[in-house]
């Protein structure tokens, strides 16, 4: 991971990390987004097995390079955003997560952003997805401001997490997505792939 740790006013608990390479996006006609946040773990990866700390088991969900190959194409910024509640635990730590990350950009080329929550679901930090702050951080380093950014993630608080923030969401689900999830998500695409497209195709409607 070539990125570098960044601290960040909208959640300065969080472990931000930044492409030095990175250069902010012209804004564009149309609607498209300028930045598209991915959650990790169930979306652009599989959640097996739960707390993964070893790049060894790192397994890309479907579509993943594709839809990313297709953002790099249109020239859109990319960035993970996720809970890691598995530091607070004490089952990882930051190695741990530096290392999967690693992996991940082996598999599938170089994010502009890594913004990760380590604190338990109970710590009430600002980061910890459906709350913003990951979304603002990484919106702040990227010098992209939240209307012009989407999320994509498998559950409802990276739906929420979007919704805090001002973005734009897409809900792919897995197995462990929840049917209310399912029915309450502004808009929901079968893998990474149709999101992506479906994201870009808004553009193409009013350009």
């Amino acid at each position: 991971m070539i990125a570098v740790p960044r601290a960040s006013a909208s959640a300065p608990e969080a472990w931000l990390y930044v492409n030095p390479e990175h250069t902010p996006r012209p804004r564009g006609t149309g609607n498209a987004p300028r930045l598209v946040l991915f959650d990790r773990d169930g979306t652009l990866t599989v959640d097996d097995p739960p707390y993964n700390g070893d790049p060894a088991n790192v397994q890309l969900r479907p579509t993943a390079r594709e839809a990313l190959d297709v953002l790099r194409a249109h020239d859109v910024s990319i960035g993970v955003v996720s809970n890691q509640s598995g530091v607070g635990r004490g089952r990882l730590n930051r190695n741990h997560v530096e290392a999967v990350a690693d992996r991940i950009e082996q598999l599938l080329g170089t994010f502009d952003a890594w913004v990760f929550c380590p604190h338990l679901p109970t710590a009430g930090c600002a980061c910890r997805k459906p709350a913003p702050g990951m979304v603002l951080a990484a919106t702040d380093a990227l010098g992209v401001p939240p209307h012009e950014t989407a999320l994509i993630g498998d559950i409802g608080a990276d739906i929420g997490a979007a919704t805090a923030a001002g973005a734009t969401s897409v809900l792919v689900p897995t197995p462990v997505t929840r049917a209310e999830e399912i029915a309450t998500a502004p808009t929901v695409a079968p893998d990474l792939l149709t999101a992506v497209n479906s994201l870009l195709r808004r553009h193409e409607a009013v350009a």
